[in-house]
């Protein structure tokens, strides 16, 4: 019988099936993804922030196929192939942190693509660039990895759900407590919800498909994420508030919204994290203690 992981939905719905309809003709830069993952969402938010043309190809990780293969030895997503555009020799990329960061600067022109989402290597944007790459770090290793291990968390583990839980907790309240102390510091801080402020950038490209993933926790999880309400943070009050206008914006981003298939979809497939039977390497570095592949 097969197992869950292989017998996933084999296509995106909602948005990101329209999304993935319209970009399904042939192009030199080409990435293979499966909907479900948040890291082939970081790739595919910045292929859209940035009006990249590109070719969009479903495929199940799990199956291994020949295709994928070719360019990833490693069989996973997301995977950019990019190939000349007389058809010349392809070359592939992986590993989302790299690929965002690729296209961000392989696209660079603000005129026909999308703004920079990385602050630019002039002098003065040197150490807000180099803030950025600090917290997306961040985000990596300490927010990510965490999101699986509450998430995947079941009676029989070696540690409570409460402890996953306040680990879970504090790598978002250090992220929000670093947005309010850079406001008035970074230029724009102040202006706008995102990491820098009045600027959309990679920063939260990095976090957005996890956050749109946290309503999995609540519905699998007794106590789901456990932010604390309004009126019961203490002396946590602003900065919870700053987290709220943060992800209020992101879950609410065009190009967040235009990649995501139905929340149903993701109940369906995030199951098998919840009872901690999904054969994903994630999952399997999870379970075992491992960092993320």
């Amino acid at each position: 019988m097969a197992s869950i992981d292989t017998s996933l939905l084999p296509q995106p719905t909602g948005a990101a099936a329209e999304l993935a309809a319209r970009h399904a003709a042939p192009r030199p830069l080409k990435l293979y993804g499966g909907w479900f993952c948040p890291f082939v969402q970081r790739a595919w938010i910045v292929l859209v922030e940035k009006k990249i043309p590109h070719q969009y190809v479903e495929v199940n990780p799990y199956k291994k196929e020949g295709e994928l293969l070719a360019l990833n030895p490693r069989g996973l997503v997301p995977t950019l192939s990019v190939a000349h555009a007389d058809g010349g020799e392809k070359r592939a990329l992986y590993e989302s942190t790299v690929i965002c960061e690729y296209l961000d600067e392989a696209f660079a022109d603000e005129d026909p693509y999308g703004p920079r989402l990385l602050p630019s290597e002039r002098r003065e944007d040197v150490f807000e660039r180099a803030r950025c790459r600090l917290w997306i770090n961040h985000i990596v290793t300490k927010i990510v990895p965490v999101f699986y291990r509450l998430l995947q968390h079941t009676p029989e583990k070696e540690y409570p759900i409460e402890e996953a839980r306040a680990d879970f907790l504090k790598g978002l309240r250090d992220f929000a407590q670093e947005m309010l102390d850079s406001a008035g510091e970074t230029l724009g801080a102040a202006d706008g919800p995102w990491f820098l402020g009045s600027r959309f950038s990679m920063v939260d490209v990095m976090l957005a498909p996890w956050a749109k993933r946290l309503f999995l926790i609540d519905h699998y999880k007794p106590g789901g994420v456990g932010i604390p309400k309004k009126g019961e943070r203490g002396e946590n009050e602003e900065v919870w508030a700053r987290w709220e206008r943060w992800f209020e914006a992101v879950v609410n981003r065009e190009s967040v919204k235009a990649t995501w298939s139905d929340d149903e979809k993701y109940i369906e497939a995030y199951k098998r994290y919840a009872e901690d039977t999904t054969q994903s390497q994630v999952g399997q570095a999870t379970r075992q203690g491992r960092s993320l592949p």
